[in-house]
């Protein structure tokens, strides 16, 4: 599989502990080294602006999606690759997925889970098909790990829908995991419903 750009789902918090900043900051050279293109939420702060900013040390492209309602208040990166404004929350969350060759989730807070539960809906429905990958740094998402078994268990989901994402704990893994990922197409509406 040719992996030429992917989204990530992260954290704008600046608060945060070192292993998630040590995480983006690898997960960058990854990308930055094998020539894939990032798209991101576009701001500055927390693991985003970590991710852009390394990118940007190590010549990687780096594309930014905002509403125009965060212009506002600075929130955005000045220093990108292409930096793209929206009308909506929704324009941003849609435009993030175009085209891309894989989704990853680094810890991030309810934004960050909002986007990954919202793609990973589309996913089921097979309106999103590209590899969906957690990065559970430090066990960060044992909880959310713990919750997408137990729908799985009461079947709220069913067991094929486990095929829709991959954990990793360390983000050499990462690449690796959106290379061994199992094919999803269209037809997974054809399961979507738990019966």
């Amino acid at each position: 599989m040719d992996i030429r750009k992917v989204c990530i789902y992260c954290a704008s918090s600046t608060i945060i502990a070192p292993i998630y900043i040590n995480h983006a900051k690898t997960l960058a050279a990854e990308m930055a080294n094998n020539q894939i293109e990032m798209v991101f939420g576009g701001s500055r702060t927390g693991l985003m602006g970590i991710l852009a900013d390394e990118m940007n040390k190590l010549n990687g492209r780096s594309i930014g999606i905002m509403p125009n309602f965060m212009k506002d208040v600075e929130w955005h990166h000045k220093n990108l690759t292409e930096m793209i404004w929206v009308d909506t929350m929704a324009e941003r969350k849609e435009k993030m997925i175009e085209d891309v060759d894989a989704v990853i989730t680094l810890p991030g807070g309810c934004g960050t889970m909002e986007e990954f539960m919202e793609t990973l809906s589309l996913k089921r429905l097979g309106l999103f098909t590209a590899p969906m990958i957690i990065l559970n740094s430090g066990g960060f998402y044992d909880p959310l790990i713990d919750l997408l078994e137990a729908m799985i268990r009461e079947n709220f989901l069913s067991e094929k829908h486990s095929q829709m994402w991959e954990v990793v704990a360390q983000p050499e893994d990462i690449m690796p995991a959106i290379i061994r990922s199992k094919p999803w197409d269209s037809s997974a509406k054809s399961f979507a419903l738990v019966q």
